[in-house]
């Protein structure tokens, strides 16, 4: 694929990209941007690519509309992988994580927070013969309805990953976007059972999205829960649509970080995760795609998604695989550190 043959000479030639598929698309779409400079946002209104971290005190990365070469192609690949599944776990990194969870657990019940969520950074060693683009594809073709990202910048670093949650999608005044919560192994021909623990952590996000966009929406509708299954996981959603009465910057403000991904109270919430996480979560947990794209002379268009399941990919042949949960008052550290592990099973299975 040309597409792919240009993300080699973009690498080869130290230049910033980012290659992506959106959920159940048949296309690639690329951004090279054609100078080295780091472009931030300032207040979410230009047009182009947007890379955000998770703490929204530092700003995000922008590769512009007006200095990027965009690119589309129809998918014409075909991989086939051993799709394996290395999941070890670390006793030194297990025994910090229940110790974590088991503080979230004992703040909630001391009415401090209703929810909070904690994650955990994973180093793997990649092996020799490891591929960047190679990776990319096994992603794109094990991850069908997610959002399939390969990112690049010479001064910031390498990502990549395969996200199953919208934070965003608007078109014109027109958006929607999700609450998603609650994880299990799927298992085939067995219906999913859930918790009464993962409906009240998912009732809680959607009940905070709801609150945040009455105040900046025209109308707003949300849907019934339902069981969604991205590649081998499932998850609780519901949607979210409405007439936003503004710009999407609104909807960024107000929702990120999502207590999906952070808590409840949310600043709160954040700062407990900043203090206590003993790791700095970078742009895991933030967010990225499409902002403000001119698709037609008449609409224009954002999409963008929470940067789930992803890896930092590093010159010393490691990978940095993030994972996290969401923790309430009847959290059990031991099995919250195991959905961990099954999550980081994501990332390591195309490794």
């Amino acid at each position: 694929m040309k597409i792919l043959e240009n993300i080699e000479s973009a690498l080869s030639k130290d230049l910033p990209f980012v290659i992506y598929k959106t959920p159940n698309s048949d296309f690639l779409q690329a951004f090279f941007q054609e100078d080295v400079g780091v472009h931030y946002s300032q207040d979410y209104s230009e047009s182009g690519f947007i890379f955000a971290p998770f703490d929204s005190e530092n700003k995000a990365i922008l590769f512009p509309e007006k200095n990027s070469i965009i690119q589309q192609e129809r998918i014409t690949f075909d991989v086939n992988f051993q799709d394996t599944q290395k999941v070890l776990e670390n006793k030194s990194q297990k025994e910090f994580h229940v110790g974590l969870v088991s503080k979230a657990v004992d703040a909630i019940k001391d009415n401090q927070f209703l929810k909070l969520v904690m994650s955990r950074a994973e180093e793997v060693l990649l092996e020799d013969g490891f591929s960047e683009i190679a990776t990319f594809k096994k992603l794109v073709q094990k991850y069908p309805t997610a959002f399939v990202y390969f990112w690049y910048h010479p001064k910031i670093g390498k990502w990549m990953g395969a996200t199953p949650e919208t934070l965003v999608a608007t078109k014109n005044k027109d958006y929607r976007t999700m609450s998603l919560a609650g994880t299990q192994v799927y298992q085939e021909n067995i219906s999913p059972s859930w918790s009464s623990k993962e409906v009240e952590e998912q009732y809680i996000v959607t009940d905070f999205i709801k609150s945040k966009l009455e105040s900046i929406s025209e109308e707003l509708s949300i849907s019934e829960l339902e069981t969604i299954r991205i590649g081998g996981l499932l998850h609780l959603r519901t949607m979210v649509k409405g007439e936003m009465k503004n710009t999407v910057s609104d909807i960024i403000n107000v929702l990120h970080p999502t207590p999906a991904v952070c808590g409840l109270p949310k600043e709160s919430a954040k700062q407990f995760i900043l203090e206590k996480e003993g790791y700095n979560r970078q742009f895991y947990t933030g967010f990225l795609g499409e902002l403000n794209l001119n698709t037609n002379t008449e609409t224009i268009e954002s999409n963008l998604f929470v940067n789930l399941r992803c890896m930092q990919l590093h010159a010393n042949f490691t990978a940095k695989i993030y994972v996290g949960g969401g923790i309430t008052k009847d959290s059990v550290p031991e099995k919250e550190w195991l959905e961990t592990v099954q999550k980081s099973g994501a990332m390591k299975s195309v490794l």
